[in-house]
């Protein structure tokens, strides 16, 4: 839920594509809260897309205060984050739930960034790996025999115990768990890296990691701060 007024959110954006006009071969995805989403997309031609933070899996109906995949796609919204812990954890949103938004987005056209990963808990029990796969496995279950193409999804590895507190994960331990990941998605998936980035580490987890890209919180809510990491993406 940020920013918090319209002015903020659009100085942001307007900050972001006027410093990322040429950013070159860098997928850049801004993901602004449902109140300025589609005015936004509606509102800017760029070589920047635009994503939702959240959708449902109903194509249409009596579900006051949701979103369709539908209502997103013809509003020239390509993306959507479907599995973002704080949904697991606020919401409750169950492997099950997040399988059916997955296919129902997928099967309308959008591209799905598909957020996994651990608690400190979990990690500290030696359960990373275990919990990676059962999100993977259940979350995709069924995914293989929809018709898509395999960049619309996107896969997140985002520990849990890293987002927001400025303890990112090491490169070491980010790439073992990448590596693990990919035991379980087709080859060519695309594999983010989130937590805790900012413009000092961003660059060493393309690099060194082998990450294909970067899922960005609270840095990207300054401009300044979010345009270097997609420079050092670059």
């Amino acid at each position: 839920m940020n920013p918090q007024t319209y002015q903020e959110a659009e100085d942001l954006m307007k900050n972001i594509l006027k410093g990322t006009e040429e950013s070159g071969a860098v997928d850049i995805v801004l993901c602004p809260p449902f109140t300025w989403l589609t005015d936004f997309s509606h509102k800017n031609k760029s070589s920047i897309s635009f994503g939702a933070q959240n959708v449902f899996y109903e194509e249409k109906g009596a579900y006051t205060g949701e979103i369709s995949p539908e209502m997103l796609k013809s509003s020239k919204v390509d993306y959507v984050i479907i599995g973002h812990s704080e949904r697991r954890e606020y919401f409750g949103e169950t492997d099950e739930i997040i399988n059916k938004k997955i296919k129902r987005a997928l099967e309308t056209g959008l591209k799905v960034i598909f957020c996994i990963g651990e608690t400190e808990e979990e990690r500290g029990a030696g359960k990373k790996n275990e919990v990676l796969e059962r999100q993977i496995e259940q979350g995709l279950n069924g995914i293989s025999n929809l018709k898509f193409q395999i960049s619309n999804l996107v896969v997140a590895y985002e520990p849990i115990w890293a987002i927001g507190t400025g303890n990112n994960c090491s490169v070491e331990e980010t790439r073992e768990s990448i590596d693990y990941i990919r035991k379980f998605v087709k080859p060519d998936t695309r594999i983010l890296y989130g937590g805790s980035v900012n413009s000092e580490n961003s660059g060493a987890y393309i690099k060194e990691v082998g990450a294909n890209g970067l899922l960005v919180g609270g840095a990207s809510l300054n401009s300044d701060e979010f345009i270097k990491i997609v420079k050092s993406a670059q």
